[in-house]
C-alpha cells in the first residue's frame, strides 16, 4: 500500500518482520480489530531469518536460506506455547517435519544421536516455504489487509514526546504511533552505531538513562549480548544432479560435528527438492575464518570454487550424497547479525508501561533463546501483557 506522508500515523507500530513480529501482530489484531497498525521491515518481505529466496536470476527456484524448519523443545511445560502450535497444526500452516536429519562424524558417516540445538524436541516446517509461514501467521483469522507494510525501510532514529513515538527512516520518512513494538533489537544494541553510522544507541537516545529502570536493565543485558554472523551459500544444481539413493522427501538435513565443522567450515547443509524436481542446496557457515576470507576475497568465483571443493571433500565417500561439478551456480548471502549469543534478556523486561513500548524476539530468556521457539513464545507473552496495557 502506497501512502502519503500525512497518513503515516498509527495506533501501533511494529519494527521488524520476522516470525516474532508476525505472531504478535496476528494475536494483537484478533483482540483489537479497529486499531490502525503498521509494520516496518528493512527487508523485501516477511520472515526475518526464516526467509525464502525466490531467485530472479535462476527462474523456478525457491530456497529457504535461513531456517529451513523449526523445533520446539519446551512445549509440554508451556500451555501457551502448546496451544499456539496446536492452532498452527489444526489450520495446516505447519506439519511435523519428516525430513531426514543426518549427523556427520569424523568419517562423514551417519550418527543417530540428535544433539543439535536445532533438532531437539519436535521439528516442524511450513507446508510451503518458510516465508509463507510468516505470511500465513500474519493473515491468521482473516487479518489480511488490516496492516500497512513498509518494506525496504530501515528505521534510523526514534523519539518519544510524552504523547507518541516518532520514528524516522534512513530515507527521512516519518512514522507516528501511540504504541511501539520492537521485534528486532538492532536499535537497542551497540552494533547499531556502526551499522547506522551514529554515536548513540537509538533507544538510549530516545529514553535517557535513569528515566525508566526497565529500559536501563534491558540495555545493560543487551550490552552483554553478541550475535553470530553467518554466510549462506545457495547452490543451484544442474538438472541431472541427484542423491545416490532414492530419498524423495522435500528436505534432507546434514549437521556437522565440531571437528568436521572446523575442518570444512560448514555448520549444516540442507538439501531442498524444488517444484522443478531439481535439488537445491543451502550451506550454512558461522566459521569466522571463512567469513573473513569471503570479505577479503578479490575474486568471488575463486572463493565459490573453494566452497565446492570443501563440499566434495566432505561427501567424498558418503553413501547418500553425490559430488558437485564446478559449473553449478552459487549465490552468497552474508547475515550481518544472525543468531543471538551470550546473555539472554529476562522476560520481565519486555514492556515499559511508562513509554508504551514492548519487545519480543529470540533474544529473550528460556529454552527458545536463539531459536524460533523463543520468537514465538516471547510474542505470545508480550501480547498478553500489551493488551493489559491498552485496556
Amino acid at each position: 500500500m502506497i501512502l502519503m506522508k500525512s497518513d503515516f500515523t498509527y495506533d501501533l507500530l511494529i519494527i521488524g518482520g520476522g516470525i516474532s513480529a508476525c505472531v504478535f501482530a496476528s494475536k494483537y489484531l484478533k483482540n483489537n480489530v479497529t486499531k490502525k497498525v503498521a509494520l516496518v521491515e528493512i527487508g523485501r518481505g516477511l520472515g526475518g531469518r526464516s526467509s525464502t529466496r525466490i531467485s530472479k536470476r535462476f527462474k523456478g527456484w525457491k530456497l529457504n536460506h535461513g531456517a529451513p524448519n523449526f523445533n520446539i523443545i519446551n512445549i509440554k511445560n508451556n500451555l501457551l506455547l502448546k496451544s499456539y502450535i496446536d492452532e498452527l497444526l489444526e489450520n495446516k500452516f505447519i506439519k511435523i517435519d519428516d525430513s531426514e536429519i543426518v549427523f556427520l562424524n569424523d568419517d562423514s558417516n551417519l550418527e543417530n544421536i540428535k544433539t543439535s540445538e536445532f533438532s531437539c524436541g519436535v521439528n516442524y516446517r511450513c507446508l510451503e516455504s518458510m516465508s509463507q509461514f510468516s505470511q500465513k501467521i500474519i493473515e491468521f483469522n482473516n487479518l489480511k489487509g488490516k496492516i500497512d507494510f513498509y518494506f525496504d525501510t530501515l528505521i534510523a532514529d526514534f523519539i518519544f514526546n510524552d504523547k507518541e513515538w516518532v520514528l524516522t527512516s534512513i530515507n527521512g520518512d516519518q512514522f507516528k504511533s501511540k504504541y511501539l513494538i520492537c521485534s528486532t533489537n538492532l536499535l537497542l544494541h551497540k552494533r547499531s552505531m556502526k551499522i547506522l553510522n551514529i554515536n548513540q544507541i537509538p533507544l538510549r537516545k530516545a529514553i535517557p538513562i535513569y528515566k525508566d529502570k526497565k529500559i536501563d536493565l534491558l540495555l545493560n543485558f543487551l550490552d552483554k549480548q553478541s550475535f553470530i554472523p553467518r554466510l549462506t551459500f545457495l547452490i543451484y544444481t544442474n538438472e541431472n544432479y541427484s542423491y545416490k539413493d532414492f530419498y524423495s522427501n522435500k528436505q534432507r538435513c546434514f549437521y556437522l560435528k565440531n571437528n568436521l565443522e572446523n575442518k570444512y567450515k560448514f555448520e549444516r547443509i540442507i538439501f531442498q527438492l524444488q517444484d522443478n524436481n531439481k535439488l537445491g542446496i543451502v550451506v550454512h557457515s558461522k566459521n569466522i575464518e571463512l567469513i573473513n576470507s569471503y570479505i577479503n576475497s578479490k575474486d568471488e568465483e575463486v572463493f565459490k570454487q573453494k566452497i565446492i571443493t570443501n563440499f566434495n571433500q566432505l561427501f567424498e565417500e558418503n553413501a547418500l550424497v553425490n559430488k558437485l561439478t564446478f559449473d553449478v551456480k552459487i549465490s552468497i548471502m552474508k547475515w550481518r547479525a544472525s543468531q543471538p549469543s551470550g546473555l539472554a534478556v529476562p522476560l520481565s523486561l519486555q514492556l515499559s508501561r511508562k513509554y508504551r513500548i514492548g519487545f519480543c524476539g529470540d533474544w529473550f530468556e528460556g529454552e527458545g533463546f536463539g531459536r524460533i521457539e523463543g520468537s514465538i513464545l516471547s510474542a505470545l507473552i508480550l501480547e498478553k501483557k500489551f493488551n493489559d496495557l491498552i485496556k
